[in-house]
Order: structure tokens, then C-alpha cells, then sequence
């Protein structure tokens, strides 16, 4: 294909066109602090918003930190940016970033390892939430380009292990593509949205993405270790406690995904086969691996220190909820609170299908249980609506929702 401007495909029914590199080629990665001022006064000349977007290796790394960023502006191009060896050297990245809006696909995934990188949108636009709001049900990249530009993306290094260095060419093509067209989506959402009486809406949700506050630490993230409903014992669970705690310091300080240290079923398996030594762990998957026999004599020891524990140091084995409990459960706890959730899931369910809205976006799912399993002793719309405030729903929600989630709170087994 040529190196035609992408900004205008042909949607509707015709055949998308493939895009396989961008339209002015695949830039350089810049990695010196020269060449980053540079590329900063270029795009300080360009015109408009930036599309960003990020490239991190989750599924290989321990933190969560941004390997490559892409940076799109009209009238300067497109940029790739290594940020490993410029970490101490964004600050005239900053002052151009940090005052010019933002656009972004899922912009939640991508701000807090912009943020550790000192750069903070003044205001964004998230094409993912935009395709949310207007009504679309598929709302990834590359779908929403297709049916609105036209194009057909290039998609299959999401999940690439992005810390590796040199990072091939056909990565290269891929990450500096996901940036080429969200300008013109942008424009054709935005589009949308106003001819929907739903951009104010989407600016609300914005601006609460931009503002969201880094969630708090868990107070015993081991208990999300995957299986774990399997482990029925205290012991046995000061031994899945320990086993993690482990694992966790381990990729910490190999700055490694956890999972790749060991996996959470090989956890599960050493605490229900009671292994007690080498042999014990050899007989199950994955610790008959090479590896992992070099850190058997780690693991056991980590067992055989939740099997000495006293019985005061044991985790209880009783559930907690931060919240409610599961609504599978509530109407045997709670019938009451059962009909309220019913009601209330009836009525948002009406409310999001007159707007074309996924009823997760009209209200939190998680606010929508609290509410109906304590409601607030006055169920009048106006005191419904403070709850709903102070839960964290935006005035537009609100608007939607108050009068009948006031009505549905007054419903009774």
C-alpha cells in the first residue's frame, strides 16, 4: 500500500482497508536526551491534541512501568519513545504534555505509568469509554476504527514482552500504529456523542478517569491467589500465605511477573499434597521442572514455617467481604436487601437500553449492591441522589437514575 494519509478510510460495507505500517513509515525509537528535546520542540510546534498510548510488559514484569510510548500530533508526526534510559530526562516532555489534552484508548491502563514519569493530562478523551457511551458493543481499537474509519489494524503484540531490547521492527509498526488513527477516531466519536446529547456525559467520565485516585492496597492480596477456594484449612492457608509472600519478595526483587516465578496452581498443589520434601514437590507440576527443583529447599521452607506457626498467627478461615457479601447469598442473608437489588437491576437495565448504554456504565455495579444491601434510611430521590454522589457517581448518572433507584429501594421480599 502506499503512504497515503490514513485519516479518512471507507466505512460502512465496503471491505476495510489493511494497514500494516504507518503512513509516514515507522520512526526510530528515541533514547537519548538529545534526540528527546527534539522530538519535544516538534511536537510544541505541532497543532491540537496528542494520542498516546503506551506499550508495558505485565505479563513478564513485576511493575507495572512503561517499556515504549507513542506520541502522535498534527503537523509533527508520530514518535516512539523508549523511556528506560530517559527516565531522569522528562521534564521537557512534561512541559509540553502536561499542557496540552490528551487522547487515548482505555486511557485507566495507561496514566499511572505516564504519572510515575511526571506526565499528567490537563484534560483527556478516551476513545474505549467514548465507544461505550455511544452504543457501540465492541469497543477494542481496532474494531472501533474499522467501523468508523474504515481500516483494519494490525493487532497481535498486546500481550509481547515489551522490556526486551532491540525491539523488533514489526512491534515497532504495531505500537506506532495503534496511535496513527485515534486523532480522526477522536473526531468521529466526539462527533457522535454531541449528535447524542451524550458528549457532556462523556466529559464527566473523562474527567473522573483523569482524577481517579490509585486504588488502596488489599489487606490480604494472597487471598485472591487463584484455587484457593480448594484450601479449607488455617494451616493450609498460612501455607498458601506463606508460598506467596515468598514468591511476591522473589519477583519483587527479580522484577518479575509473579506468575512466572511460580504459578498460583503450583502454590495450590504444594499446600493440598502436604509436601514435605524435595521429593514431595518433584512429584508435581511444574516443580519437576529445572528451575524450580534449584528452589525447592526455598518453598519447603517456607511450608514447614506455616506448619510451626502458632495457632494465634494462623489467617481465619472464615470469608470476608469488603462490601456485600456475593448476591447469590442475599436472599437467604437478606431477602429484603435480594428485592431491592432485583428492582434495581430491573430499572437500570431499562434505563441504560432508552439511552444505549452498557448498564455498567450508566452506574458502578459494585455502588448499585451497596446501596440496595444498606440503603439509606430516607429513600427519597434526593437522598438517594446525595448517596449516589458520595459513592462517586457523576451528576449525569445521577440525573438517569435517582428516581428510580429511589423507587427500587423501597421494594420488600
Amino acid at each position: 500500500m502506499d503512504n497515503a494519509d490514513h485519516s479518512s478510510g471507507t466505512p460502512g460495507d465496503s471491505a476495510p482497508l489493511p494497514l500494516t505500517e504507518p503512513a509516514e513509515g515507522t520512526p526510530d525509537v528515541i533514547a537519548d536526551p538529545d534526540t528527546l528535546r527534539a522530538a519535544c520542540e516538534r511536537l510544541a510546534e505541532g497543532s491540537g491534541a496528542l494520542a498516546v498510548d503506551t506499550e508495558r510488559a505485565s505479563g513478564y514484569r513485576y511493575w507495572p512501568k512503561a517499556y515504549l510510548i507513542q506520541i502522535r500530533r498534527e503537523g509533527a508526526g508520530t514518535f516512539l519513545i523508549d523511556p528506560i534510559p530517559l527516565r531522569d530526562h522528562f521534564t521537557p516532555l512534561a512541559e509540553v504534555m502536561n499542557q496540552v489534552e490528551w487522547v487515548l484508548h482505555a486511557a485507566s491502563q495507561d496514566l499511572p505509568c505516564l504519572a510515575e514519569l511526571g506526565l499528567h493530562p490537563p484534560s483527556l478523551f478516551d476513545t474505549e469509554l467514548a465507544g461505550r457511551l455511544a452504543g457501540y458493543q465492541r469497543v477494542a481499537l481496532g474494531t472501533l476504527v474499522e467501523s468508523l474509519l474504515g481500516y483494519q489494524l494490525e493487532k497481535g503484540h498486546s500481550a509481547a514482552d515489551w522490556s526486551r531490547r532491540p525491539l523488533p521492527l514489526d512491534w515497532l509498526n504495531y505500537a506506532a500504529l495503534d496511535v496513527e488513527l485515534l486523532l480522526p477516531l477522536r473526531e468521529k466519536l466526539e462527533e457522535e456523542l454531541a449528535a447524542s446529547g451524550k458528549l457532556e456525559w462523556a466529559r464527566q467520565e473523562f474527567e473522573a478517569v483523569r482524577t481517579a485516585k490509585p486504588p488502596a492496597p488489599r489487606a490480604e492480596p494472597w487471598r485472591r491467589t487463584s484455587g484457593i477456594h480448594k484450601v479449607r484449612t488455617a494451616r493450609g492457608l498460612a501455607a498458601v500465605r506463606a508460598l506467596w509472600e515468598a514468591r511476591d519478595e522473589l519477583a519483587r526483587r527479580r522484577d518479575r511477573a509473579p506468575g512466572r516465578i511460580l504459578p498460583d496452581s503450583a502454590i495450590i498443589n504444594a499446600v493440598l499434597a502436604d509436601a514435605r520434601t524435595s521429593a514431595d514437590l518433584e512429584k508435581l507440576p511444574v516443580f519437576r521442572g529445572r528451575v524450580q527443583r534449584k528452589q525447592a529447599t526455598h518453598w519447603l521452607r517456607q511450608l514447614q514455617r506455616a506448619r510451626t506457626l502458632p495457632e494465634s498467627e494462623l489467617p481465619s478461615t472464615a470469608v470476608t467481604y469488603d462490601g456485600p457479601p456475593p448476591p447469590n447469598r442475599w436472599a437467604e442473608k437478606n431477602p429484603d436487601a435480594a428485592a431491592r437489588l432485583a428492582a434495581a437491576k430491573a430499572a437500570l437495565a431499562d434505563i441504560a437500553e432508552r439511552n444505549r448504554l452498557p448498564v455498567e456504565n450508566l452506574l458502578l455495579p459494585e455502588l448499585v449492591r451497596r446501596l440496595c444491601w444498606q440503603p439509606p434510611e430516607d429513600t427519597s430521590r434526593e437522598s438517594v441522589a446525595t448517596a449516589l454522589a458520595e459513592g462517586g457517581a457523576r451528576p449525569w448518572q445521577i440525573e438517569l437514575t435517582a428516581a428510580e433507584l429511589s423507587k427500587a429501594l423501597r421494594a420488600q421480599a
